[in-house]
């Protein structure tokens, strides 16, 4: 199961919400690259990117961070938030971006984000399937969708989707734990060719093996390494013990 440190930006800052409220914005480090190089240098290789200031405005914000990481380490960097256009796409993808992650535009513009899968590949394309009560929730977290999340990511795996990001968000931040059951579920009924990275909740090491014994592909990991809940020697150790099996 892959590592992947989560660094959410607004204003070009390292920060983290909870349950995706902006108005519990908590400032981490003025610096997102130099957290960025610190998880590079425990052996970390991915990085999940959020541009929040992005996901507000609905286009790409912070592409210049998004550049800066990319430029001056080897992270892998998933980028997501307010990618709406065929222009944020190529911004993100020219700035340094690995893959990109789209939730909102799945939702209420399927015909770009199946064109993008299309042109792109399913390797370079993530589908962000977020949800409240399991129900899919967009913009910045700020809407719940109609859409009902295991067929939504059902019907985007037979567009060709391989990868799916989902957070629960009303665990996201919260330090109480992921959401095992739901990742169950979805894995029994998705089958095991989804790639499924669990997101939100995750608060403490014990978890990992966990959702990784539950089939997940990667996890995705913010404040509990922020809040020193997991240290970085914990994942460079997971890490390390998973290449040797």
């Amino acid at each position: 199961m892959r590592i992947i440190p989560a660094i959410d930006i607004i204003d070009g800052k390292c920060v983290r919400l909870s349950k995706g409220d902006y108005n519990t914005k908590k400032i981490y480090n003025e610096n997102p690259l130099e957290v960025a190089k610190e998880f590079e240098a425990h052996g970390i290789e991915y990085l999940h990117l959020v541009d929040l200031d992005g996901a507000k405005a609905s286009h790409i914000v912070n592409y210049k961070v998004l550049e800066r990481i990319a430029n001056q380490t080897s992270l892998k960097i998933d980028f997501g938030g307010g990618l709406k256009t065929d222009v944020d796409l190529k911004i993100a993808f020219e700035s340094g971006a690995n893959q990109i992650t789209g939730g909102s535009i799945a939702v209420k513009d399927p015909e770009t984000f199946i064109r993008w899968i299309t042109t792109y590949g399913a390797n370079k394309i993530i589908l962000g399937a977020d949800a409240k009560n399991e129900m899919v929730a967009v913009s910045g977290w700020t809407e719940e969708s109609k859409e009902e999340l295991i067929p939504f990511i059902q019907t985007y795996q037979k567009e060709g989707i391989k990868s799916v990001i989902c957070t629960d968000i009303s665990k996201d931040g919260m330090l109480q734990g992921p959401s095992f059951e739901l990742y169950e579920r979805i894995i029994a009924q998705c089958g095991p060719q989804l790639f499924l990275i669990a997101s939100g909740g995750i608060s403490t090491f014990d978890e990992l093996p966990q959702l990784a014994e539950l089939g997940c592909e990667g996890t995705i990991i913010g404040k509990a390494i922020y809040e020193n809940r997991i240290t970085l020697k914990q994942l460079e150790e997971f890490i390390l013990t998973n290449k040797s099996n």
